[in-house]
Order: C-alpha cells, then structure tokens, then sequence
C-alpha cells in the first residue's frame, strides 16, 4: 500500500500543510493538488460536494502525489467507509463531542477486530496499492474535530480513545461554542480567551500522544500555529483563494484604469 505522506511528515518531525476543497469540480482539484500542499481535504460537511462529485475529485489530485483527506459530513458510518473506499487517506470527522463518539469514529475507520469498516474499497484496491485490507489501519489517518463547549469539556476523554490519531480545531465553531454571540465566528482567532481554548487543545492532545490540527484563514497565523506546536494546519480553501485572488485583479484593474487619462473621447454622435 502507498504510504500515508502526512505519516511519514510527521515522523520526520515535519508539520503538514493542508490544502482545503469546496468546490466540487475535479479541474480546481487538479490544481489545487499541484501547487506543494502536503495534504488537501475533500469537504463534504460545507463544501458544495456531495460523493459523485468527491469521486472524480480523488482521481484528479492522485497525479500529483498528495495525501487526499476528507471532511465528511457528520458521524455516519456510511459517509465515512464510503469516502475511505474512494480513496481517502484519513476522514475528519465534525462534532465529535464525547468518548463515546470519538470511539464510534474510529470503529467506522478501522476494519474487524479493531472496529467495524465493512471490507468493499471499490477505488482504494486501485489507488492505495496492494496490500490494502492489511495495511489501511495503520496508514489512514482518523481526527476528530473539536468545536463545541461539550467537546472541550470532554477534551481529555476523546483524546484519550484508542486508535484515534488525532483532533481538528474547528475555531469558527468553537467560537460559537464557547462564547456564543460575544465574538463573531471565523478563523485566526486573537481573544486571549479563545487562544487560550486553542492551546489548551494542543497542549492535552499533545500530552496523550496525539496529533493537533488548526484551521486558519491566513498563511501567517498557520505559521505562527505550527510555532505554537500544530502538526497539521489548514490554510484558507479554493473558494477563498479564487475570491481572493479575483478581488485583487479587480482591485488593481480598476486602480490602474483610474489613474489612466483616455486618449480620446467619442462624441456622441458616432464611432
């Protein structure tokens, strides 16, 4: 079986960059997967992606060698051994809030006698390599995002179930979760009180061996994440980038067209 390349990052000692997907087209796929992420996540939950569309996704970013991640949309057991069978690498799972649920995840994720994965990974055999059914646990990668007031209550108790690699920091969420309509939601988050919430997360996922995730919006705050300890950091998504990068093409357009003086005006009497 090909390995897991956030795996081996991470025993190299190396943080993962993880790329984010909401478009379902496999085209913006494709070109995601080509620019250098370690990683990039299919997101089911609030991407525009249902599992037609996630497919054709997974085959177009397998050209450029990245680990393919998924987001599925909640804590299902059809989603999550639907999405390892296309192919998945690793499944991030939304709203985990207690142990119990933590260890349902991982028992979706792994096959008899560690969990309870139905064996039928239709695309996987083709994509992942020989030797799958003997190797998968080991390699896929299983994260449970913390977003809610009762998941970090219950923070020590999820992180400590068995065969769970890690936890994903939802902040927008958990924003919400922890202070409600004090702050608006959104990522990169600078309140004393919310970075304290965070590095809690670090620190406890850290402290029971696990691998600690953070979504962010700006390259700068992920670096200043990974600084922090975060093996794994998101940076922003193909929505925000396309409307980003077309915002600041607008923007400059319109500047340069401004500070242009035309050579001629037409009256309005013809061409």
């Amino acid at each position: 079986m090909i390995k897991n390349g956030v795996k081996l990052r991470w025993a190299e000692g190396k943080p993962v960059l993880n790329g984010w997907l909401s478009i379902a087209n496999s085209f913006s796929a494709e070109i995601m997967a080509a620019q250098g992420y370690d990683s990039v996540t299919i997101d089911m939950q609030h991407g525009i992606v249902g599992y037609d569309g996630a497919v054709p996704m997974l085959q177009a970013m397998r050209v450029s060698g990245v680990t393919p991640l998924v987001r599925v949309p909640w804590l299902d057991p059809a989603d999550i051994m639907k999405a390892l069978d296309a192919g998945a690498y690793g499944v991030i799972c939304p709203m985990i809030n207690t142990r119990a649920e933590a260890e349902r995840l991982v028992s979706y994720v792994r096959y008899p006698p560690t969990g309870v994965r139905s064996f039928g990974p239709s695309r996987a055999l083709f994509s992942a390599g020989a030797g799958y059914a003997a190797e998968a646990d080991d390699e896929i990668i299983c994260l449970a995002m913390i977003e809610t007031a009762q998941a970090f209550e219950n923070l020590e108790d999820i992180l400590a179930t068995p065969g769970l690699d890690g936890v994903y920091i939802g902040p927008a969420d958990l924003t919400l979760g922890l202070q409600g309509r004090r702050y608006a939601p959104g990522f990169d988050r600078k309140e004393p009180e919310l970075l304290d919430a965070i590095k809690r997360i670090l620190t406890e996922a850290h402290k029971a061996g696990k691998r600690a995730a953070l979504h962010n919006g700006t390259a700068a705050y992920a670096a200043e994440a990974v600084g922090w300890g975060f093996d794994l950091v998101t940076v922003s998504n193909d929505v925000r980038l396309l409307a980003g990068a077309a915002d600041a093409s607008v923007r400059e357009f319109r500047r340069l067209v401004e500070d242009v003086e035309p050579a001629d005006r037409m009256d309005s009497g013809g061409y």
